[in-house]
């Protein structure tokens, strides 16, 4: 659709709006009462979200990639039907297709307490089954107030069982990573790919003094991250997940890559809503899974 029938079809007046963004990708602009948020049609992707009076929770890279085929970088990409590198081994893009694929408005609403849901949806094609030959029905729900709600909901369409890993791979906004502390994951077991994929147990808060890539299991449903560097705190809550991830590119990784400033690692840090390592889901014919991932200050 053109921005002018997006317009006529799901505007909210005073409180969603449609413009041309960045690389020309359709933007939706979501103003509700408690924060605003925009999301890109391109990746189905959260880019921000602000609370009333506050900074942005999430982190965005000044120099993403606005352009088809290619992943934006920073704040909530949807990582589906797989995370990480392709499972089968066959080349396939790492983290799926749905964050380089366009996504559809199905619904927008205004409920009654005064926050704006969105409801973006994605469908099987000839273009999705040439890479992953199942049939699917793909929703988002965004709902957008003083905290921001983001469920990722999947269906079997087909007649056959089908296998996944995902995530809402949530880039934060801190001050200072050296003054960032996640808390919640004390005793959980993960997996450390910086150190070959080695098993090891959490002890105490996770602090990031280097590059971190680590796959926690047995994850409990509310994790907090302590940015001290803006004197707030974060709270994740998720439903559906028995796994986070926790990413930080630092300097070297940082400095490799095209789409972000050699500097940006100190700003951000992912602590990602997952489904991943161990922690797959195998859906039925007709089965349905609802990842959901709820952000807010605490």
């Amino acid at each position: 659709m053109t921005i002018a029938d997006l317009t006529r079809r799901f505007a909210i007046d005073g409180g969603l709006s449609f413009r041309s963004g960045p690389g020309d990708l359709t933007m939706i602009d979501v103003t509700a009462d408690g924060g605003r948020a925009t999301i890109s049609l391109y990746a189905g992707q959260v880019l921000s979200f602000v609370p009333d009076g506050k900074t942005d929770l999430l982190f965005l890279s000044e120099q993403a990639y606005y352009a088809t085929g290619k992943a934006i970088k920073g704040g909530i990409p949807v990582c589906w039907p797989w995370f990480g590198p392709d499972p089968d081994g066959l080349g396939r893009p790492g983290h799926g297709f749905a964050r380089t694929r366009p996504w559809d408005v199905m619904e927008t609403r205004k409920l009654a307490d005064g926050r704006v849901m969105v409801i973006l949806g994605l469908a099987c094609d000839a273009e999705t089954r040439a890479i992953w030959p199942h049939s699917f029905v793909l929703a988002q729900e965004i709902v957008v107030g003083d905290g921001l709600e983001v469920a990722l909901i999947t269906r079997n369409s087909g007649q056959t069982n089908f296998t996944l890993s995902q995530a809402l791979h949530t880039y934060f906004r801190v001050g200072d990573i050296e003054r960032t502390r996640i808390r919640g994951l004390d005793g959980c077991a993960y997996i450390d790919k910086m150190a070959g994929g080695t098993v090891k147990t959490q002890s105490g808060p996770v602090d990031i003094s280097s590059e971190a890539d680590r796959i926690y299991t047995g994850t409990p449903a509310v994790l907090s991250i302590e940015d001290d560097g803006q004197d707030r705190r974060i709270l994740v809550e998720s439903k559906g997940s028995g796994s986070a991830v926790v990413w930080n590119p630092w300097q070297d990784t940082a400095k490799a890559m095209a789409d972000l400033a050699c500097d940006d690692y100190r700003r951000m840090i992912c602590v990602e809503t997952t489904n991943a390592g161990p922690d797959l889901i195998t859906l039925p014919p007709g089965a349905v899974h609802r990842l959901e991932c709820r952000i807010r200050l605490g």
